[in-house]
């Protein structure tokens, strides 16, 4: 039996100091979060203390039969299903050096249902799984039996997990297995993050390891080459735009000098379409090139990943499917095709390429539209200073919560007292409430106030020794089936005639298709023949093109540190002698010329009349997420003030508002319509709270298990869900009134869509800076993209059916007469 040390000298590596520094602490018993660049040695850093545990258990223990594996002593948490295998293959591979007799396993929703049979009876050494797996292990009558020997849990990429309700899924899982070991170890690996304490003290929980846990920084300099390709003729590219394949030629120049390349595109749309535009452009490339994203058949991208693990694929077009955790050695370049939007996403992608220490990770950035080339300098700039971004945990959100009550329930049962401690050492639920918990236990026991006279909401019942069990059979099929509706999203199956699957796509494109219409899809032309039962039967069209579908959320806003460095470069407060921004100057000179440049205490307001109306550009370069209820607000604002119609639109620089006619604003008009003064009432007025808190409910509803999400391949569908959310969501409005789960759903609303703290600090900062406005004769360089954008505009408007009609009246009288 090997060391650890003697393993990594038989590869001719030395351990870092980081990496001893994580042993270390693992051994002394603390738990902790490890931050280093991707690439350098993360994993076996935070795998290193389990197998040195290990080995020294071993030797006491004596030398063990491999038929006789140790019990499982590690679970190991991915955020992907797809990052699982190659996942156990690294994990596998020191402990089969050093001769230890563990065993190693993959959990997760592909896994083969013969391996859940088998892990039913006895778990792995290592379990390597997601959250809703682990959950779903923990809803089995001896969950207790199959996991109390868990020592350690370890949580790749944590940064992916700790904002999002899947990572509360996770502190919960973490909770109930520190309730069964108190010994046990949590750590958390990361490699871009801003806030590493919260998200160290979110992994840790609030527990009195808290104290002593662990922050890991790896020091070790992980060089990344940006360089950023340079249109030939800047005069000819595009103030505007999304695609970038105007600079096709520069990809397939960098490919061919490549082993291996990603195209990373920030959309599943885009990554299509330069599918297809490489196909067409270099067909010697077939069998070379591939396709993947996360739509794609898991058959299909598990081939793409095998085939770049063993280096026979040259190019492979992706999504964010492929950001995380998988190492593909062969890959010497990446390239970025349209703004990264984020400083911690262009690294993360960068680092897949020289993904081994001391190489150099390097990627080519290709900007899809003139002013991403500042994105790319911005996001160069902040690269330099490893100036990445934040993530946010969620807090208490009381969905996830009752799933976790009717889990722990089916799974062996509770004793609420205990399980509301239990509960309260994790991060997000620290400060929860003895009648929050009471609240969210009576609606699985009795339905809460509304639906206590339905039998099937009525999920736990009392046993006679004061544990709370399922009340019948039938919840507990219900419940496993719905434990992944935490990530599941409404779509429909892609599948030939024969039956063999391509992928899934949302049912909100799919729906607007008829039979015979045609469609891209996983690199191919597809025709529609029907769509029945969640399923979308298709078939090889013979036409070279189709509609490339467009999935929902794919605008990546820019990240608001981000907008800030892009705010400094395009004021000249951060200058910058980079290729970027010398292509980029002509454009700006453009600007200064008809309008102006604004200082970065400074927001711009251009206002000017073309053909399709009078239109007012407003810069405060805070970021799309941040405009976008900007822009809600100044609409709802405008409409109360005058009787007009309103066309907004807003992208990462500005807001847009076309109404038919000039509005005639002064400076104090404006102050006025930008001021935080009554902010929360104007913006639950102008969002439509109550349909948008309903549409919200719709996935809160689904966690709650109030929904049926249907058998597996005749699921609900879209519409059906939001139909029935709805009704529940009216009847607990009229007699459930106190129903936190409606709270929460507001509160969601509030929070996340209509971001109320971060409006408020986009208005306050308004405030203290100067307006400066311009009346411009045409569309500048800041606006023309604006202007572009409004083709997906949203519409707000106080006249009456009768005055609009008026007004066209009278405009094709004007122009009648002309």
């Amino acid at each position: 039996m090997k060391t650890l040390d003697e393993w990594f000298s038989s590869r001719g590596w030395e351990s870092h100091e980081y990496q001893r520094e994580c042993w270390g602490a693992y051994l002394d018993g603390r738990s902790g979060l490890l931050h280093a660049p991707t690439g350098t040695g993360k994993t076996l850093a935070v795998w290193g203390g389990p197998l040195i545990e290990g080995e020294s258990q071993e030797r006491v223990d004596g030398e063990i039969a491999r038929d006789d594996a140790a019990p499982i002593t590690c679970v190991w948490l991915t955020p992907l299903r797809a990052l699982a295998g190659d996942t156990a293959l690294s994990l596998r591979e020191p402990i089969e050096a050093m001769g230890l007799p563990w065993t190693v396993e993959v959990r997760t929703g592909d896994t083969a249902q013969s391996l859940k049979k088998k892990q039913r009876e006895r778990l792995p050494t290592v379990l390597v799984t997601t959250p809703e797996s682990l959950s779903l292990i923990l809803s089995y009558p001896d969950a207790h039996k199959l996991l109390k020997t868990v020592r350690s849990v370890i949580c790749d990429e944590w940064h992916e997990l700790m904002s999002t309700k899947r990572g509360v899924q996770a502190e919960l899982a973490i909770a109930r297995l520190r309730a069964w070991n108190n010994d046990l170890r949590v750590w958390g690996l990361s490699a871009t993050l801003g806030n590493l304490e919260e998200a160290r003290d979110a992994l840790v929980g609030n527990t009195p390891a808290k104290e002593n846990a662990a922050l890991v920084t790896g020091r070790m300099p992980k060089k990344t080459s940006i360089v950023t390709a340079i249109p030939d003729d800047m005069e000819r590219f595009p103030w505007a735009g999304h695609l970038g394949t105007n600079l096709l030629g520069h990809v397939i120049e960098r490919v061919d000098a490549s082993r291996s390349t990603l195209v990373f595109t920030n959309t599943r749309a885009q990554a299509e379409i330069w599918y297809r535009q490489l196909s067409k452009a270099r067909p010697d490339w077939l069998g070379t090139l591939a396709l993947h994203h996360g739509s794609i058949d898991r058959e299909v991208r598990e081939r793409v990943e095998d085939g770049l693990r063993d280096g026979t694929l040259r190019c492979v077009v992706c999504t964010s499917s492929l950001d995380l955790g998988v190492d593909f050695t062969p890959v010497d370049t990446v390239v970025q095709v349209g703004s990264p939007k984020g400083i911690a996403r262009l690294l993360q992608r960068a680092g897949r390429s020289g993904h081994a220490p001391g190489r150099t990770s390097e990627v080519l950035c290709v900007p899809a539209h003139a002013f991403e080339l500042v994105e790319f300098a911005a996001a160069r700039e902040g690269a330099k200073e490893r100036a990445v971004e934040s993530r946010e945990p969620v807090h208490a959100p009381l969905d996830v919560l009752v799933q976790h009550l009717v889990t722990i329930g089916v799974g062996g049962g509770f004793v609420p007292e205990k399980l509301f401690e239990e509960i309260r050492t994790t991060h997000a639920y620290r400060d929860l409430t003895r009648t929050q918990f009471d609240w969210a236990l009576d609606f699985v026991v009795k339905g809460g106030a509304a639906l206590g006279a339905y039998p099937q909401y009525q999920r736990l019942g009392e046993s006679d020794d004061g544990r709370y069990v399922p009340s019948r059979q039938n919840v507990v099929r219900l419940h496993r089936m719905a434990i992944g509706t935490i990530t599941s999203d409404a779509a429909l199956a892609v599948r030939y005639a024969n039956g063999k699957m391509l992928g899934t796509i949302e049912e909100s494109f799919i729906t607007r298709l008829t039979p015979g219409d045609r469609f891209v899809f996983a690199g191919r032309v597809l025709e529609l023949v029907r769509v029945r039962q969640m399923t979308a039967t298709v078939k090889p069209s013979k036409r070279i093109s189709g509609v490339v579908p467009r999935w929902q959320g794919g605008r990546t806003p820019l990240s608001t540190l981000l907008a800030e460095r892009v705010r400094a470069l395009i004021a000249d407060d951060a200058p910058s002698d980079g290729p970027e921004m010398n292509a980029i100057r002509p454009i700006l000179d453009l600007q200064s010329r008809w309008s102006v440049i604004p200082k970065t205490d400074e927001v711009l307001i251009e206002t000017c009349t073309t053909r399709h109306g009078a239109h007012a550009f407003v810069f405060p370069f805070m970021g799309r997420l941040a405009h976008e209820g900007l822009g809600a607000l100044l609409a709802h604002r405008v409409t109360r003030a005058q009787t007009t119609t309103v066309t907004i639109t807003c992208n990462d620089y500005g807001v847009e508002i076309r109404t038919p006619k000039p509005l005639e604003l002064s400076e104090d008009d404006w102050r006025t319509l930008m001021s935080p003064q009554d902010l929360l009432d104007d913006l639950l007025a102008c969002g439509d709270s109550g349909q948008l808190a309903r549409r919200r409910f719709r996935d809160i509803a689904r966690i709650a298990g109030l929904l049926n999400p249907g058998f597996p391949g005749a699921g609900q569908s879209n519409k059906h869900l939001q139909a029935s959310s709805e009704l529940f969501y009216d009847v607990f409005e009229e007699f459930d009134p106190a129903n936190l789960l409606i709270d929460q759903a507001k509160r969601e609303v509030l929070e996340d869509q209509l971001e109320v703290e971060r409006m408020r600090g986009v208005l306050q900062q308004i405030e203290r800076e100067r307006l400066v406005m311009i009346e411009t004769e045409r569309l500048t360089p800041l606006s023309f993209p604006l202007w572009a954008e409004s083709l997906r505009a949203q519409h707000a408007s106080s006249e009456t059916w009768s005055d609009r009609v008026q007004r066209m009246v009278l405009e094709l009288e004007e122009a009648a007469s002309a």
